[in-house]
């Protein structure tokens, strides 16, 4: 492609004549995200002038208060995806059970996961927020839901929506990463960050420090190890949104840990919503992921809200991360 102004339509119709067979179904699936992303980036950015911000009286699977923006970004994401008569079964972060489809999407080729707005314990204080979302090809199987259930390792696709100072549309399709911004002038995402590529190593670490009481050894002495290492000073950086703090490390290097504690000794973090579709971005952009034992994307999941440790970004902080672990415990 040329160095023309390349929005992401066009950038994602080229990519699609690499493949002789396509027959553009999977293109309108990532446009109708993009498009529903747009829809939420106005609202947000609304926040604080309507009635949109602030909490409900109910609580998704997880135990965690909804927020008024959490149930409109999954409501968005819905009507997007289920027109198009190409998604043949749904789950989001926010529902008990995979979502229903209408009649004209049960011959889809595919299924998406979706976590319609992370960090929204955030909203009310106007930090960076986001939309996670994979994509995997639907299994042979009569029972579409089923398709749902399976290893990172076998997405399509993955991206992310970061609403901060600007909006980005972040996602691979296996052959590398690619950001485009949003410029709200013409509604269009263009791209700006072509081939992300994540350094080995970086100067920061994310971890919640106030769990540092519950953590194992092996994470104590990870921790200690880094906040005095002989050859580079690292920063402490936590902002406690997986997208924001996940972004900033994308694109300057480092790691972000959600480990397990003796709180939450299977990790607290959504395997199917969260960690598998980042762990997919940072291996092509040549970072690593792991639950402190296993790639995460080789876990096969058994349940939709499946929770797991994460430890995820450059490649040599995760595996110092892991050394630490063989170590100690």
């Amino acid at each position: 492609m040329s160095n023309s102004i390349i929005n992401l339509s066009r950038f994602m119709l080229e990519e699609e004549k690499k493949y002789p067979g396509a027959s553009g179904d999977f293109t309108l699936i990532l446009e109708q995200i993009a498009f529903a992303s747009k829809i939420i980036s106005r609202e947000i950015n609304k926040a604080g002038l309507v009635n949109i911000i602030g909490s409900t009286k109910s609580h998704n699977v997880h135990g965690e208060t909804q927020q008024k923006l959490d149930l409109f970004c999954n409501e968005k994401m819905i009507q997007a995806l289920d027109p198009t008569g190409k998604v043949c079964a749904m789950a989001s972060e926010e529902l008990d059970e995979p979502i229903g489809v209408s009649d004209k999407s049960l011959e889809g080729k595919y299924v998406v996961v979706f976590d319609p707005l992370d960090g929204s314990s955030n909203i009310d204080v106007n930090v960076s927020i986001g939309t996670i979302f994979g994509i995997y090809k639907r299994l042979d199987d009569d029972d579409c839901s089923k398709s749902l259930l399976q290893p990172g390792k076998n997405l399509v696709c993955s991206g992310y929506v970061i609403y901060g100072s600007s909006t980005m549309f972040v996602y691979t399709t296996g052959n590398g990463v690619n950001g485009f911004t949003l410029d709200p002038s013409v509604g269009e995402f263009l791209l700006s960050h072509p081939n992300i590529k994540i350094p080995q190593f970086g100067k920061i670490y994310s971890i919640n420090e106030s769990n540092y009481d519950r953590w194992a050894t092996g994470i104590k002495e990870y921790v200690k190890f880094m906040r005095n290492h002989p050859d580079r000073q690292y920063t402490a950086r936590w902002i406690g949104s997986l997208v924001a703090d996940f972004h900033r490390n994308m694109l300057k290097g480092g790691v972000f840990l959600y480990p397990e504690n003796n709180k939450n000794r299977k990790g607290k973090l959504r395997l199917m919503y969260e960690a598998n579709p980042m762990a997919f971005l940072i291996e092509q952009a040549g970072g690593m992921a792991t639950d402190g034992t296993s790639r995460i994307l080789d876990i096969v999941p058994k349940e939709i809200h499946q929770k797991t440790p994460l430890i995820i970004g450059s490649k040599y902080e995760v595996e110092l991360y892991l050394s630490y672990r063989e170590k100690y415990g």
